[in-house]
């Protein structure tokens, strides 16, 4: 068992469900998978427990590979559904990263089985009133509930008018676009289309 928080994933500070969306990335031009292995799904799940923990009581301890093994799978399940969903709300011109294995209504299934959280009040005497999301089972099982949960928040809310494909070249990833000059998942990919568009107007294609 590994106690590592790392994971393989980029985490730009998205929504957890576009984070899960971009488990699914491009390494020196090759595409990776942030939850391959049931080890590799904890460690991206205890590398966002501190998100997790803001709606509910998971804790990263509670995320080990042993804990997280019997989710993992459906872990993948929510993201490629996600991403699938994500590619239709956003008319997604890019090729899918990977061969889907899901058709939308399956997707819509999947996401809507998944999304069994609920708020709870916390209010003791002595405190201040707080919600904590409640989904039953394990901290593993809550926490992929609590994704899905927020995915369904996500689909149906504003910001899915903000949710955008990163159009760099190999791109793969999601992300909000949450201010009017944003059109890259990241600064990377926002200099490597710079440099693309220099070299375009610099090494123009040869005409026929």
């Amino acid at each position: 068992m590994s106690d590592a928080l790392t994971t393989s994933a980029p985490l730009l500070g998205e929504p957890l469900p576009v984070e899960l969306m971009n488990t699914v990335f491009v390494d020196s031009s090759r595409t990776g998978d942030a939850l391959d292995r049931d080890a590799d799904a904890a460690a991206w799940l205890r590398a966002v427990a501190d998100r997790l923990g803001t709606e509910t009581a998971i804790k990263a301890d509670q995320l080990d590979e042993d804990a997280v093994r019997p989710v993992a799978g459906t872990l993948r399940t929510l993201r490629d559904a996600l991403r699938l969903l994500a590619a239709e709300a956003t008319e997604d011109p890019r090729p899918p990263a990977a061969t889907p294995e899901l058709t939308r209504g399956e997707a819509i299934s999947a996401l809507n089985a998944l999304a069994q959280a609920w708020p709870e009040l916390a209010w003791p005497a002595d405190g201040q009133p707080s919600r904590a999301y409640q989904g039953g089972g394990t901290a593993a099982e809550l926490a992929v509930r609590l994704i899905a949960h927020q995915a369904v928040e996500l689909f149906t809310g504003p910001d899915r008018y903000r949710l955008r494909p990163c159009l760099a070249p190999n791109c793969p990833l999601f992300f909000v676009k949450n201010h009017a000059r944003r059109e890259w998942c990241s600064p990377v990919c926002g200099n490597r289309m710079r440099v693309a568009r220099h070299y375009r107007r610099h090494h123009p294609a040869p005409q026929g």
